[in-house]
């Protein structure tokens, strides 16, 4: 019979107990319960009654793909190398291979063939388990899926010995082979990075202004410093000096669909950057402290202040972001922050809610029918690097890791520009 107990930690109560994975070993399972300590362990003992009933399927005869990943995940994705926000990546793949087929696949029974057939299904596309139609993922989407596939049938070869070998090792990504018209009549252009013209941002921002939505300062932002949506929404007025005209990145705003909480947490490459910012955003920026001043006297007691709470879970610090009214009484251990990005009353400015209004815009704004925030990010780019900036600086404004990267994803020039760049010769020509 499993063993539990019960502690709290600050208001709430955690229920943990120990368990013996597939090797014998004991292995402590916890979770957040109630601020309640008799539902807590109401709790717990359903929790290990569960256990004790399905145990059986600790077998390695009875694991299937989908017991795997979640084993992968509970005893691998721990502090050390992996940020939470590749941690939070690693565990909504794991969820998503969980849906097709091969999640149900008995761990013994699944052969090279069948995980080739799953990447292949990912690389071209397909009909899913529930009839609709799957698009071709993209090389980014596929190195996660291959990475979690990897991970986890290299963690049941060693060290759970759940199978003697890994049939992953054996699978090549097979994408698309590019059709090439020998006597097609198109020009060669190829297709370039989408982007917004100015014409289209300010289409975009007159929508938003006369929605009077909050999404305007974050994508205002991004269009000016060339920003991450998490980054935007992460910024505190602290990280911005007003004065010299430059903002400091520290850190990313995003929803944990695991944990089902809103954190912050460290930027993708985990590095600190400073992001100079023109007198147009200045402006902007000024104008936006000067009415959240206004607001806050507006609302009075409902105004909402924000908040983080560290909250330490399976050896790993998370950072959840909160919003409370003045006039609510603030729990222990919450932190205040003062974000650049809210509402009218205060709440912080969410990236799933400025997406939203992204796809409203999408639908609603003649022009925009592709778009996307990240497309904000390609335009300050294309903008840097068609009027003569260096590519090494506009690197480190992005944060990217190296400059090719930056010149791999961004540098498609367009026609007018390709054309003067070519015929820069004829001024050395003239020199001569």
């Amino acid at each position: 019979m499993a063993k539990g107990s019960v502690r709290k930690k600050g208001k709430k109560w955690y229920a943990r107990f120990y368990i013996e994975d597939e090797s014998g070993r004991k292995v402590q399972k916890e979770f957040v319960g109630t601020e309640s300590k008799s539902e807590t362990e109401a709790l717990l003992r359903k929790a290990i009654a569960d256990y004790e009933e399905k145990k059986f399927v600790a077998k390695s005869e009875n694991i299937t793909v989908g017991m795997l990943l979640d084993l992968w995940v509970e005893e691998e994705l721990k502090p050390g190398n992996l940020s939470n926000g590749t941690v939070m990546s690693y565990q909504g793949t794991v969820n998503r291979i969980k849906q097709y087929p091969i999640g149900n696949r008995k761990l013994k029974t699944v052969t090279a063939d069948h995980l080739q057939a799953y990447i292949d299904f990912l690389s071209f596309g397909g009909a899913n388990p529930d009839g609709t139609t799957a698009k071709a993922l993209s090389k980014g989407y596929l190195r996660l899926f291959s990475a979690v596939l990897q991970g986890a049938f290299r963690f049941a070869v060693f060290p759970k010995r759940l199978i003697t070998f890994n049939p992953m090792q054996y699978v090549v990504w097979r994408g698309k082979k590019e059709e090439y018209e020998l006597f097609s009549d198109e020009d060669g252009e190829t297709a370039s990075t989408p982007t917004l013209s100015y014409e289209q941002y300010q289409r975009l921002e007159d929508f938003l202004k006369k929605k009077n939505n909050p999404a305007l300062l974050p994508i205002q932002i991004a269009y000016y410093t060339g920003l991450r949506i998490g980054e935007v929404c992460g910024l505190t007025w602290q990280d911005i000096n007003l004065e010299e005209q430059y903002l400091t990145v520290r850190r990313s705003m995003r929803y944990n669909g695991a944990r089902h909480k809103t954190e912050i947490g460290a930027t993708k490459r985990k590095k600190i950057r400073t992001v100079d910012f023109c007198d147009t955003l200045a402006a902007i920026l000024k104008a936006a402290k000067a009415k959240q001043h206004k607001n806050r006297f507006r609302y009075g007691e409902l105004y909402s202040l924000n908040y983080y709470l560290e909250v330490k879970e399976k050896d790993r610090t998370y950072y959840e972001v909160y919003s409370l009214p003045r006039s609510e009484e603030v729990p222990e251990g919450y932190k205040e922050l003062s974000f650049v990005c809210l509402r009218p009353d205060g709440a912080f400015e969410a990236p799933s809610t400025v997406g939203i209004m992204c796809r409203t815009a999408r639908k609603k704004v003649e022009g925009l029918e592709d778009f996307h925030f990240h497309m904000l990010r390609h335009t300050y780019t294309s903008n840097l690097l068609s009027n003569g900036a260096a590519p090494k600086d506009v690197q480190e404004l992005l944060g990217h890791a190296d400059v090719s990267t930056t010149m791999n994803i961004y540098a498609h020039a367009t026609r007018e520009a390709k054309r003067t760049s070519a015929r820069l010769l004829d001024k050395v020509i003239g020199e001569e």
